[in-house]
């Protein structure tokens, strides 16, 4: 059921007055409700798998490891790491500038708007309130309408176990998220598509709200022709059918002359991934919406590419194997625009030279994905190439490492999370100085009229001597 509209800026009123009281900086409070969503997440996992599985098809383990799991560990490690993270710092400076007690304080911003996507629902949604928590935010949580079950099992569950004055769930569609984006907040954080993004940001420019980005685009996977073909095709193949492809990996680039190796690679692999198919598997996930799964057969009835491994359809179940297209040219319907589902096309290139300038012809990925042992393509592919990430011999599991921030470049996005990139996210660095009366004699010569020996020692600076380029 989705929120009364004109109820919107009581909500935000609300909760900027609970932040305003104070509550939620004491760090063993925002260590209780980290604990507490961490609780949530584990005590409700069976119903939040069962929302997820009937809004997504979205088989339990997945939704238990991707999901469920990672939002466990990062808010029980978040609450335990938090006291470091939220420390005071005191910057090293000149022994002139010491008696100033030059000081960085760790603020929240205040008031939080989370406008969460509907592929990965429940990780997307905490693992930005996990920082506000952790930060002393506050926050509106905004679930996609495309989940519909889930979210309002989000409205149902997140109070029985965060207090309600701090983190409320809003559920509703455009009426609602245009009212949100009307409203004035410390910090807005959107997962989601390039185009509504534009609308967040401009919508947050009106109050010059600080926003961070998490968008997408066209993640592409490079393929150096010495590689292990049969071993990149098994670790592509897993990570295409995450989420019924409804994440990153998008679209590969091959060596010509390896691109039939690679096709007999994938047939082999999904053969035993899935021995009957994946369109009845309980293994294998669901499109999000009938209007999503036209719009992937309108791409692949489009296509000039060469259908090698043809996934069966079932609009009625919002079904759709994987799909893997060779000789996909520049120009082509899959590569007109984000895939977001089960289509894996093949562009086959005739050097390494080729494929970096594919790629750089193209907006910024969120992820670029490459499959090489030669550290010097790596480190060419580093240095030529731009993407909020990028990944070597592997797919999508560059998400399980706590330590790495997740975060896209240009329009795949911009600003970090995951753990203590998240905090930062959701932290003001508030600077401070000190200054002791005793200073006062040091001060004297920066009040006017001056003289010439003061005037040389406040300019002294313009005068420093500069170190050659080395050159």
């Amino acid at each position: 059921m989705a929120t009364t509209v004109s109820a919107l800026p009581k909500i935000r009123d609300a909760l900027r007055a609970t932040f305003r009281s104070g509550i939620t900086r004491p760090l063993p409070w925002r260590q209780h409700q980290l604990y507490q969503l961490a609780r949530m997440a584990q005590n409700e996992r069976e119903l939040i798998c069962d929302a997820i599985n009937k809004d997504l098809g979205k088989p339990k383990t997945e939704v238990l490891m991707a999901e469920v799991g990672t939002v466990i560990e990062r808010a029980v490690k978040s609450a335990q790491q938090l006291p470091e993270w939220a420390k005071t710092e005191y910057p090293d400076v000149p022994d002139w500038q010491k008696p100033w007690k030059p000081t960085i304080y760790k603020a929240p911003k205040g008031t939080a708007l989370i406008i969460s996507p509907w592929n990965y629902p429940m990780i997307l949604t905490f693992q930005p309130l996990i920082g506000a928590i952790a930060a002393g935010c506050t926050a509106v949580l905004k679930p996609s309408e495309l989940v519909p079950t889930f979210s309002q099992l989000l409205e149902e569950i997140v109070p029985k176990y965060l207090d309600p004055n701090m983190y409320r769930v809003v559920n509703g569609a455009v009426p609602e998220t245009s009212k949100l984006l009307e409203l004035q907040w410390d910090h807005i954080f959107y997962t989601g598509n390039g185009r509504v993004a534009r609308i967040v940001a401009s919508a947050a420019a009106k109050h010059l709200t600080p926003l961070t980005l998490e968008l997408g685009g066209k993640s592409p996977v490079i393929i150096d022709s010495a590689y292990d073909i049969d071993l990149a095709a098994k670790r592509i193949l897993w990570g295409k059918c995450n989420n019924a492809g409804q994440a990153t990996p998008d679209y590969i680039l091959v060596q010509r002359d390896k691109q039939d190796d690679l096709v007999k690679a994938f047939q082999k692999h999904y053969n035993a991934f899935f021995p009957e198919g994946a369109l009845d598997s309980p293994l294998f996930g669901s499109i999000v919406s009938d209007l999503h799964h036209k719009r992937l057969t309108s791409l692949l009835s489009r296509t000039k590419g060469e259908v090698v491994l043809q996934g069966r359809a079932d609009a009625a179940r919002k079904r759709l194997e994987p799909t893997i297209v060779k000789n996909v040219a520049n120009g082509d319907s899959l590569l007109e625009e984000e895939i977001f589902g089960p289509i894996l096309p093949i562009v086959p290139v005739d050097s390494l030279d080729e494929a970096v300038d594919f790629v750089n012809a193209r907006s910024h990925p969120l992820v670029l994905y490459a499959f090489s042992d030669n550290e010097s393509v790596k480190q060419r592919l580093v240095s030529e190439t731009q993407s909020g990430g990028i990944v070597f011999n592997d797919t999508f599991q560059q998400l399980a490492v706590h330590e790495l921030p997740f975060a896209g470049v240009g329009e795949s996005g911009y600003g970090n999370q995951v753990m203590k990139h998240t905090y930062d996210t959701f932290t003001q660095l508030r600077s401070s100085i000190d200054m002791p009366k005793e200073a006062e004699p040091y001060l004297a010569i920066r009040y006017p009229p001056h003289s010439e020996e003061a005037v040389k020692a406040l300019t002294a600076g313009v005068y420093a001597p500069i170190p050659p380029s080395g050159l």
